[in-house]
């Protein structure tokens, strides 16, 4: 399994999905439907976007694991990687989100189908932090190198350095905490939006750091691995060039296959010198979402990825000891156990 590249990972099929105007304070990337769009338009249509992503991530063979949410009152639940992320070793994280109406997207089914088919050891659970307002709102808020063990996060509302310092202490991360602004001076609302980390190659928009220093730091430190950095601009981080993320799938014939998925519109952006170079490494498989891209986020956005090892296909042979024990009449509880014991004289 690639440390970078998860093969199993968890989308979320949004049937009342809206661009969310709890948030759209801090997200300069969200935009209204077409005038006029109904409500319900604007659903079908991110239904539908929703559903190619899945396909394409299957037909690259990926395993993806499908839930659906009917809860109006949840419009952003289409990006669960801000409330959940997976860690190789068995480690699940669960997060505080900045909008209120975001809080309930966590799940228990998504907690319950990791723990039943894969090898989850322990849930580290931050959301109690919120009623504090500190907030570290997952994958969105931290970029993660788990090659390198950085944690890349731009300052915002929705990414606390306390709790960051938290994460890092607990899953063994170096935090790297910068300001990202955009030309009219706004921050980044959310690290993944500027900067993509894979096996080989970085998508990263370091010009959007304005202290020169800092970003140099983050430059070398990118580049401290091997990996090749593809420099975004501000307008392809506009067009969500930076919000991709290194997937594995397999070949019908079985052999690994390692690709960038990102949106058409991200695809489009990017240069063919930079597509070259991304493609060194990895293929790049775009779907086309322009409707969920409204809510300020993109393909990454969108998945969830499974660093978890996966439980056996098939239950273990029991061995003859376990047999025996298994054999054996079932043990009393403590109320039956009292009554067969004999009444004092």
């Amino acid at each position: 399994m690639s440390a970078v590249a998860p093969q199993s990972v968890i989308l979320i099929r949004a049937l009342r999905f809206r661009p969310n105007p709890a948030t759209a304070a801090d997200n300069a990337f969200q935009a209204e439907p077409r005038a006029g769009e109904s409500p319900e338009t604007t659903a079908s249509k991110a239904l539908a976007e929703m559903d190619a992503l899945a396909d394409a991530l299957r037909e690259a063979g990926v395993s993806v694991h499908v839930f659906e949410d009917e809860d109006h009152t949840r419009p952003d639940s289409v990006f669960p990687n801000n409330w959940l992320s997976t860690h190789a070793g068995g480690t699940v994280a669960v997060y505080p989100m900045y909008a209120s109406n975001r809080r309930h997207e966590r799940r228990a089914d998504v907690l319950e189908m990791l723990k039943a088919n894969y090898r989850v050891q322990a849930i580290v659970d931050y959301s109690g932090l919120e009623p504090d307002g500190i907030f570290l709102e997952g994958t969105g808020a931290m970029v993660l190198d788990p090659i390198s063990r950085v944690a890349y996060t731009a300052r915002s509302h929705r990414a606390d350095t306390n709790v960051l310092e938290r994460f890092c202490t607990d899953f063994n991360y170096e935090p790297m905490v910068f300001d990202a602004v955009d030309a009219d001076g706004v921050p980044v609302y959310h690290t993944n939006v500027i900067a993509t980390i894979g096996t080989d190659v970085a998508l990263f928009a370091l010009d959007m750091i304005p202290d020169e220093r800092r970003r140099a730091e983050v430059r070398d430190r990118l580049t401290v691995s091997g990996r090749t950095v593809v420099e975004l601009s501000e307008r392809q981080v506009r067009e969500f060039a930076g919000n991709a993320v290194e997937l594995a799938g397999r070949w019908p014939d079985g052999r690994r296959r390692t690709m960038m998925a990102m949106s058409a519109r991200a695809r489009a952006s990017l240069s063919d010198a930079q597509v070259a170079i991304i493609e060194q490494s990895c293929e790049i498989v775009a779907v086309d979402i322009p409707t969920v891209e409204l809510a300020g986020g993109s393909v990454r956005c969108m998945i969830a990825g499974v660093h978890l090892d996966p439980r056996p296909s098939q239950a273990p042979e029991l061995t003859d000891a376990v047999e025996a024990i298994a054999d054996e009449p079932e043990t009393m509880d403590g109320v039956e156990a009292a009554s067969e014991l004999p009444l004092s004289a």
